[in-house]
């Protein structure tokens, strides 16, 4: 039986969100991919391979949060955050979500993508910008997540 486009999504969360709860570093969660399901990013897992990765990052501790659901009144609201990934042109949307990841992950609204599309190539939304350019606000948000790193490390 083939995973929906929602089991999908929802498993490639639990994999984002055990790999931040487990404090796992991209080059070894890139070799874990690698490893485990012979890919270099989460979005290429096809349903088994979530399933092995999500296994294994259990094995290493992660705990889901379980009993977590949007009611139906609420969905709409949900969702919307994910509106301008869904709505884009296909061969976007999987940089774009890795986007919307990175801007989640650095507590950071859409805007600050929109920003950087619009400073770096006069495009006023992200979902707008071309594959490359997409790559390019990618390596922006890795170079930020850096330095605020290296920020809060400073004494």
């Amino acid at each position: 039986m083939m995973a929906s486009p929602d089991d999908r999504r929802r498993e490639l969360a639990q994999i984002h969100i055990a790999k931040k709860d487990l404090g796992i570093d991209d080059d070894t969660y890139r070799l874990m991919l690698r490893t485990i399901a012979r890919v270099d990013s989460a979005g290429d897992l096809n349903a088994e391979g979530r399933r092995q990765v999500i296994a294994h990052l259990k094995a290493r501790g992660f705990k889901p949060k379980q009993g977590v659901r949007i009611s139906h009144s609420s969905e709409r609201t949900a969702h919307s955050d994910w509106d301008w990934v869904n709505k884009a042109a296909p061969d976007r949307q999987a940089t774009l979500r890795k986007i919307a990841v990175m801007l989640k992950d650095a507590e950071r609204e859409k805007a600050y993508a929109d920003g950087i599309a619009r400073n770096m190539f006069r495009i006023e939304r992200v979902e707008f910008c071309a594959p490359d350019q997409l790559r390019s606000i990618v390596a922006a948000l890795e170079y930020d997540r850096r330095r605020r790193a290296e920020k809060a490390a400073a004494p």
